[in-house]
């Protein structure tokens, strides 16, 4: 849904000091945007109403997308691109990476893989025998207004470090994930902080600035 603006606009005149004065007003009214999010996990799907609310409404819609391989880039603009083709509609998509620096990047766009096989512990457990522990999380948001549209990407980074799990959230991998410059984990923190500096939060940040410069 597009949105849409009604401007009302009027004139005042004031008399003031004996000195006629002009104010114009603007009162600016818009309908709530609706994006259609692919994805069947509920976890993902709050932050990201959480996130874009109240600007932007958020309908979730399971679809069943092929499992593509490539750069984050790449995987976000074709899945995207599938899945306004299959809607005929706007539609938006999310491609994750957690990348390990001291193994190359890895487990990158394959970590939702990595996390259903070791689980938070086991990803800890992966760099135990290395010194650097830093990694950062990469969020892709890709938009397409719809079939043979171009696929637009907004992305969110956030730098940090893997830590032994730690937190009551057991979303994904956020317990074993400690920002920079904090000392909880994305587990561990309440969930307004999380998404305030977050990669996905930053992510949606630039989706939300794309609908408001249109």
């Amino acid at each position: 849904m597009q949105n849409v603006f009604f401007i009302i606009f009027y004139e005042k005149n004031l008399l003031k000091n004996g000195i006629h004065r002009t104010l114009q007003c603007f009162s600016l009214m818009a309908t709530k945007r609706t994006l259609k999010f692919v994805t069947g996990n509920a976890n993902k799907l709050r932050e990201v109403r959480a996130i874009l609310s109240p600007h932007i409404e958020v309908e979730s819609v399971d679809l069943d997308l092929a499992e593509y391989q490539g750069e984050p880039d790449e995987i976000a603009r074709k899945k995207c691109a599938d899945a306004a083709k299959q809607l005929q509609s706007e539609v938006i998509v999310e491609d994750t990476c957690l990348c390990f620096n001291a193994l190359g990047g890895l487990p990158g766009p394959y970590i939702k893989w990595f996390l259903k096989n070791l689980r938070p512990e086991g990803l800890h457990k992966l760099l135990s025998g290395f010194d650097d522990k830093t990694a950062y999380a990469l969020c892709t948001f890709a938009l397409c207004e719809g079939p043979d549209k171009p696929v637009l990407l907004f992305r969110g980074r956030t730098d940090g470090c893997i830590v032994e799990p730690r937190g009551e959230n057991h979303f994904g991998w956020d317990p074993c994930f400690q920002p920079d410059g904090f000392d909880e984990t994305y587990a561990q923190m309440k969930p307004d902080l999380k998404n305030s500096i977050s990669h996905r939060g930053k992510a949606l940040a630039l989706l939300k600035k794309h609908f408001i410069s249109e």
